[in-house]
């Protein structure tokens, strides 16, 4: 396909609350969407980074920015066949792999077009799989104000058949949070995620969590860590899980030489998006390493291809993909993201016919800058 015009929106969108987190609170989630043309043909794709360079080195401003100097002309007027042959192009601009999951997953978008096959079998035709049509989620829970309001969150979601729940943990919001909530909830499955708020002098805390049967601990270590993350998985027993130090597919590559891990979230804007994200899977799969699809609340258009890239065999975990009304009163995709219930009788997701794009009204209204490449 030759891309003949690459439009570049920086959006964005009120939470209906503050999601916080060990590395902050953001009531905003900014997001950097792609409107990828080629002839006749034109697919959207999506990347937040959020709004600080809190959770990666990468903040949309920047994203958006580096996109438009320097990804987009790259891509612009050059005819693309392959996400590999995207990567390639634009492999000598070090790092910044959210703005390069912007086009890459824009140009998976336009390739199911062009193709009319639906994007969840493309991925499985390039991960050598056959896909699925329907996978579970789970419910997550940041910070709250107190314990008392955290557990009356949890009570629903469990009646409701959520078949995980994940809890944020930090400093001040750690043992005590999670004992109170074991207590209430004695049988139900939970893991944590730390966003990278421990460091390895931490080790007795890990080794507490212990009697607590969480399924996983995520990302308790440094962001760019995977020696200090093996040496801990070493020492405790619940099983840890790689978020952010999972930037790429050599990262990834690397933890399985380590023992760095027994579990990978996968995310597409933190990995460079759907061409990477779809090696990152195999590469676990095949060294017996399950994997989840985590999110980075997008809108419902990358929501959808997160929804697209968990129908891949090896996320076997229920998913970090919410329904639009979870965090948006309004979501700027149209349409919004809904769960199903799967055959299983958990609450889930099924990857959509037409995926979503920005409501142009939205768009406009939700957009910081905009930019036009050709």
């Amino acid at each position: 396909m030759k891309i003949d015009r690459l439009e570049l929106f920086l959006v964005a969108m009120p939470l209906i609350y503050p999601w916080r987190t060990a590395y902050g609170e953001d009531a905003t989630i900014h997001s950097v969407l792609c409107r990828m043309s080629s002839g006749s043909l034109a697919a959207w794709g999506e990347s937040s980074s959020l709004a600080a360079p809190c959770y990666s080195s990468e903040w949309a401003g920047g994203v958006f920015a580096v996109a438009k100097e320097w990804l987009a002309p790259a891509l612009a007027g050059q005819t693309i066949a392959s996400g590999d042959e995207l990567h390639a192009r634009l492999a000598h601009f070090k790092g910044n792999v959210f703005a390069k999951a912007a086009l890459d997953n824009a140009w998976w978008a336009l390739r199911a077009q062009a193709t009319g096959q639906p994007l969840h079998l493309l991925l499985a035709e390039a991960a050598g799989v056959a896909a699925r049509d329907e996978v579970p989620v789970g419910a997550d829970f940041g910070v709250m104000d107190s314990i008392d309001e955290l557990l009356a969150a949890i009570g629903p979601a469990v009646e409701q058949g959520f078949p995980r729940v994940k809890l944020k943990f930090r400093p001040g919001w750690d043992l005590p949070m999670l004992r109170a909530v074991r207590q209430a909830f004695p049988r139900h499955t939970f893991h944590i995620d730390c966003n990278s708020g421990y460091r390895l002098a931490d080790l007795p805390l890990f080794r507490e969590l212990g009697e607590l049967n969480l399924a996983m601990i995520e990302q308790p270590l440094a962001h760019d860590d995977l020696v200090d993350h093996a040496a801990l998985q070493r020492q405790i027993r619940t099983p840890i899980c790689l978020d952010e130090s999972i930037s790429g597919l050599r990262q990834a590559e690397q933890a399985i030489q380590l023992a760095s891990c027994r579990y990978v979230n996968i995310k597409p804007g933190r990995v460079g998006g759907l061409t990477v994200a779809v090696k990152i899977h195999n590469a676990c799969q095949a060294a017996g390493i399950p994997c989840w699809v985590g999110g980075m609340l997008e809108s419902s258009v990358g929501a959808s291809q997160c929804v697209a890239l968990a129908m891949l065999p090896n996320f076997v975990y229920p998913a970090d993909i919410f329904p639009s009304s979870r965090f948006y009163r309004e979501d700027l995709g149209d349409p919004p993201l809904e769960l199903i219930r799967t055959t299983d009788g958990f609450p889930g997701v099924q990857p959509l016919a037409l995926p979503p794009e920005p409501h142009p009204q939205r768009l406009a209204k939700l957009t910081v800058q905009r930019a036009v490449v050709e």
